[in-house]
């Protein structure tokens, strides 16, 4: 039995079956490329869901993680630690917000965002008002208060009963949305993502956007921006708040933040960045120094001068090298963000002959998904959609 044969073994007998997962056992990788334990090579388009956003073992963000596990790997937060208060001054600098809150993932940035949301209004007017609009095909976690923020009916089974005070509308529908402002006064804030991510890599539309926030100003309702997966530079931006011209009460981050740590972050504007007091909230693991010594790295590098340009350049590359396939119908998505819709074949099927055959993707609906690192170099772009193009005909 090979060591990847024995490892997938020791998975299905001890780890909880809530996973697809593709028989591949990853030890190692530099950038995008991976080896797993049989001394198999891949090309990594998914770097983890967006979450490797500097690739695998990027040299100087391990060896800001290696001199912090050394010096102190933990503190409860009733305590400082000066590389929580370097990250958080870099992250709210750099994005122009007041405040943030460290979690552990995208769930629980989007937990306390909602928990803002509401108290706010609870501050401002009292009880009742607590409604918060999420976008039909939208996903924002996995807790029971983000599955009932989702806007997928596939998300809504077996755990009932799930968290009121939410409601849906379609994504691009903005009579729809003006119909549900004006008519429920219940309603705290509006939720949605920039990128429909696992609902299909769909961008919202300009007007769209622009809707909710005069809607939301004219009625004091807070827009909270879930940017799990657009943020930190995978759009081009470092948050695609600006690419629409837009800035949102409350941004929640996640994935990309740490280079493959766990992290989440919700970050506040002037207008709400004192709702939370003491006691409200909290997260045992929330600001982790190991985690955040990895995300000064992160911040620090796709701030650098010309790095987002560089991938909104590396973006439009692997757009044009993809649209050349002839099985690929057209490709939706921003920067490093990209949906490919096929004319005949299965993404599903796809996904798995492409990791036979060396190349780790995604999918997201019926599209193929593709999420590399920030830092893929053309040469893998060129490696992987060779790859690619093979399967596809």
């Amino acid at each position: 039995m090979s060591k990847s044969a024995k490892t997938i073994e020791k998975f299905n007998e001890h780890i909880m079956g809530t996973y697809g997962r593709l028989p591949v056992s990853l030890e190692k990788g530099s950038g995008a490329a991976a080896v797993d334990e049989d001394g198999k090579e891949y090309i990594d388009f998914g770097s983890g869901i967006g979450t490797n956003s500097l690739g695998f073992a990027n040299e100087k963000w391990a060896d800001a993680v290696c001199m912090q596990v050394r010096n102190i790997q933990h503190s409860s937060n009733y305590y400082y630690t000066a590389v929580q208060g370097e990250f958080a001054e870099k992250l709210t600098g750099a994005t122009g917000y007041k405040s943030v809150f460290f979690g552990n993932s995208g769930a629980e940035a989007n937990e306390c965002a909602i928990k803002l949301a509401r108290k706010y209004s609870f501050d401002k007017y009292g009880k009742g008002r607590h409604t918060i609009v999420t976008l039909v095909n939208s996903f924002h976690g996995r807790t029971l208060a983000t599955l009932s923020a989702t806007g997928q009916e596939v998300f809504h089974n077996y755990f009932f009963p799930f968290a009121e005070g939410f409601v849906n509308v379609p994504a691009n529908d903005i009579a729809a949305l003006e119909k549900v402002i004006n008519e429920d006064k219940s309603i705290c804030a509006v939720m949605f993502e920039f990128v429909q991510g696992e609902g299909g890599v769909i961008p919202l539309e300009k007007d769209f956007v622009e809707a909710i926030f005069r809607l939301c100003g004219e009625n004091d309702i807070l827009t909270v921006a879930d940017e799990i997966q657009t943020g930190m530079g995978r759009t081009g931006a470092l948050l695609t708040s600006e690419l629409y011209g837009v800035k949102p009460d409350i941004t929640t981050l996640a994935k990309g933040i740490a280079g493959g740590l766990p992290m989440g972050a919700c970050l506040a504007s002037e207008k709400c960045a004192d709702v939370l007091t003491k006691g409200t909230h909290g997260s045992t693991f929330g600001g982790n120094p190991v985690s955040c010594a990895g995300a000064n790295v992160v911040i620090d590098t796709v701030t650098a001068e010309g790095f987002l340009d560089e991938v909104k350049k590396k973006g439009e590359y692997l757009k044009a090298k993809l649209l050349e396939i002839p099985e690929i119908e057209g490709v939706d998505g921003i920067g490093l963000m990209l949906g490919a819709r096929l004319k005949n074949k299965k993404a599903a099927d796809i996904l798995a002959a492409a990791a036979e055959n060396g190349l780790l993707i995604l999918t997201a609906k019926e599209k193929l998904r593709f999420l590399p690192p920030l830092t893929v170099s053309y040469e893998d772009i060129d490696k992987g959609v060779e790859i690619l193009g093979k399967l596809l005909g």
